[in-house]
């Protein structure tokens, strides 16, 4: 990171949800080492408790764990009245919670699915607003939603994961625009596949061709940090990731949504 992106967040505090595994435990830590304070928020507290002690006696910075269901109804609100009541004054914002399921969407119980978009774009909508109505007041303010590379195209096995990613991409850009002029900056981080346990905990295998393409999960944090700082609308970490999504202006949808079938089944 630049200095100039250290001296603009030092001293502030940022939330980070998913902050117990992946992509989460790398924002912290970056954030940390700008001598950003921290809460960290997510379902498993022991883990959350780790990085936390760890992130305090290495960077000295205060460090507060929320172990929150972010998937339930009203989640949001009941952590922002939390913070309220600690007085705590959010400057960066991390949208990062979220998970994925894989298979055909008939086969996959519709619970699971009513859950992932609970998740994945109310509850992210929900704390953008939260969150995001008291940077516009105070004319100050970072946002970093986490979508996907997916977010693209249309997705067989995919179908609703990557439609909650497309929304989370669109929001954030028109927010973006929305609230640039009011000093809060919103950037939507676009990652390709990544080594986070995703796979996994979507009930996955991870192809040849993707496992190529596969990132480590601290240059992607990066990445989007650095382009929250930056003032940027969009990032797409990754070379390969950017020429993927550039390709996309130039192919027809049809064939988008063969080429992804072939890649996520390979």
């Amino acid at each position: 990171m630049s200095n100039e992106a250290m001296n603009s967040f030092a001293g502030k505090w940022a939330l980070v949800t998913g902050a117990s595994s992946g992509l989460g435990l790398e924002f912290a830590g970056l954030l940390a080492a700008q001598k950003v304070n921290l809460v960290l928020a997510a379902r498993r507290q022991e883990p959350m408790e780790k990085l936390a002690s760890d992130l305090r006696s290495k960077y000295g910075v205060d460090v507060l764990v929320e172990a929150i269901n972010l998937a339930a109804p009203s989640a949001a609100s009941r952590l922002k009245s939390s913070l309220d009541a600690r007085s705590v004054t959010i400057d960066i914002l991390v949208n990062n919670a979220g998970f994925g399921l894989h298979g055909d969407f008939l086969d996959t119980p519709i619970e699971q699915t009513a859950n992932m978009i609970q998740l994945n774009t109310t509850t992210l909508t929900e704390l953008t607003y939260l969150f995001g109505r008291d940077m516009y007041k105070r004319r100050s303010g970072h946002i970093l939603l986490v979508a996907s590379l997916l977010a693209f195209q249309a997705v067989p096995s995919y179908a609703a994961y990557a439609a909650t990613k497309a929304y989370v991409l669109a929001f954030g850009e028109a927010l973006h625009e929305e609230l640039r002029p009011h000093g809060v900056v919103v950037t939507s981080l676009c990652p390709g596949h990544t080594a986070t346990g995703f796979d996994a905990a979507a009930g996955a295998t991870t192809s040849a061709m993707l496992r190529l393409l596969t990132m480590k999960p601290r240059p992607v944090a990066e990445s989007g940090v650095r382009a929250l700082s930056q003032g940027k609308a969009m990032v797409i970490p990754g070379l390969t990731n950017n020429m993927a999504a550039f390709s996309n202006r130039l192919t027809p949808r049809s064939t988008q949504r063969a080429t992804m079938k072939r890649i996520m089944d390979a």
